[in-house]
């Protein structure tokens, strides 16, 4: 039954690509997720299937361990954005598996693309558009499979649990960890974020983002000598954090996280500022100057123990012998405050995963991740639920010209076929 499965999609990708196509001409930026939404409730009802659709309440999660309230959260709230997933019950006693991903992606700088981001376009084998990896091609891949699975009459004994969620690049505490709360909780997920199939992404990074408001004295620059820059004692606080991020670097190791990428060997934490707003005026020294910064880190610190790093190394900038104001730097957390997780790769879940995606593609992979930050950590971090990662290969995701490969997509399709049955199994 799996053979026939795997042959079906491989000898008809028509409605893969076209589900592909579809998705990345619904702009989903963060935030805007609805209309790609209703593409993937489209699909499902196209198989029969009455998708779950809801709105996620903040007030429902705030007392989680892993929620955090985000930007876009802020800005835009929750209306408007629903989730999406469905239940397709087993007929015997196998376990569930949930399957799916999220349907957002980042935005573009338009400039910088050679083709459409919003237009899916085909040279060759490979497949070019916002998102197109990262990841609705390996969420149109999913929705394909679990089409397939069902019109070929497969009798699953466990539950199939599909989801689409949102808010992913933000941290999706209003996306997975949404749907989870909402009682979609499986006995392993599997999710098709781009993994570089056929490895298996295992691990995933703490991530959290951060403000440090950094004082000055304001004055006009000819009496500068009155003041105290608020932009020079912002690079103050930048050495002290470089400084740390580098001794970071030098000590903390996480081989997972370069199995797939050598060039992440002594890379796989990070502490980056990435933005920074000072003054108004080029004849005033700025009273205030604000950074804003991500620190990410592989499996092996809590949040706790990070973030008293970055305030004690902001707090000792104040100790320099430049800085001259009455008043220290402070630091606030918004935004992400992601934890990392790490799924023990001899789970059921991650070798039935690498054995298939193994055979699927003919290649050897590896288990690999903690450098990035994903929605599977809140499947493992807060249930104990294992769950991996099984999606095409990236290229460029998150910049100009994401790519990906119809070879690839197709892969990650048949791996899914074999993982869905195999793991739910098949009734009787």
């Amino acid at each position: 039954m799996t053979t026939s499965l795997t042959a079906e999609i491989g000898s008809n990708t028509d409605d893969l690509l076209g589900l592909v196509e579809r998705l990345v001409e619904t702009p989903t930026v963060t935030g805007n997720e609805k209309p790609g939404q209703e593409v993937v409730i489209e699909y499902l009802e196209s198989m029969g299937l009455e998708p779950d659709v809801w709105v996620p309440e903040e007030s429902a999660l705030a007392d989680h361990e892993g929620y955090a309230p985000t930007s876009v959260t802020a800005e835009v709230g929750f209306e408007g954005r629903p989730n999406v997933a469905v239940r397709v019950p087993g007929s015997g006693d196998g376990p569930t598996l949930t399957v799916g991903g999220h349907i957002d992606v980042v935005d573009v700088t338009a400039d910088e693309w050679t083709r459409d981001p919003w237009e899916l376009t085909r040279e060759g084998d490979t497949l070019y558009g916002r998102g197109v990896a990262d990841m609705k091609g390996g969420l149109a891949a999913v929705l394909y499979t679990v089409k397939t699975v069902l019109e070929s009459e497969v009798d699953l004994a466990g539950d199939l649990i599909v989801q689409s969620t949102i808010e992913e690049e933000a941290s999706g505490t209003g996306g997975a960890l949404a749907t989870i709360e909402r009682g979609y909780l499986p006995d392993a997920a599997a999710i098709a974020e781009p993994s570089d199939i056929p490895n298996i992404t295992v691990a995933s990074a703490g991530v959290m983002y951060f403000e440090v408001t950094v004082p000055g004295v304001s004055a006009h620059a000819a009496w500068g000598h009155e003041g105290d820059n608020a932009i020079g004692n912002a690079t103050l606080v930048y050495q002290a954090l470089e400084d740390l991020d580098r001794d970071r670097k030098d000590r903390i190791d996480f081989e997972p996280a370069y199995r797939a990428n050598p060039g992440l060997e002594g890379n796989v934490t990070n502490i980056n500022i990435g933005r920074i707003e000072a003054g108004d005026w080029p004849s005033t020294l700025p009273s205030r100057a604000t950074m804003y910064g991500r620190v990410g880190w592989p499996p092996g610190e809590s949040r706790e123990a990070v973030r008293a790093q970055i305030e004690a190394a902001v707090a000792e900038a104040a100790n320099h012998e430049d800085w001259e104001v009455d008043a220290e730097p402070a630091v606030e957390w918004v935004g992400w405050q992601a934890a990392p997780h790490w799924t023990d790769s001899d789970s059921t879940i991650a070798q039935l995963a690498m054995e298939t995606a193994e055979g699927v593609t003919g290649k050897t992979g590896a288990f690999t991740g903690g450098n990035g930050g994903m929605d599977e950590r809140f499947y493992k971090r807060y249930y104990d639920v294992p769950s991996v990662s099984i999606g095409p290969t990236p290229h460029n995701i998150h910049g100009a010209d994401e790519h990906t490969s119809v070879a690839s997509l197709v892969e990650t399709s048949r791996t899914y076929a074999r993982v869905i049955t195999e793991y739910c199994g098949v009734a009787d």
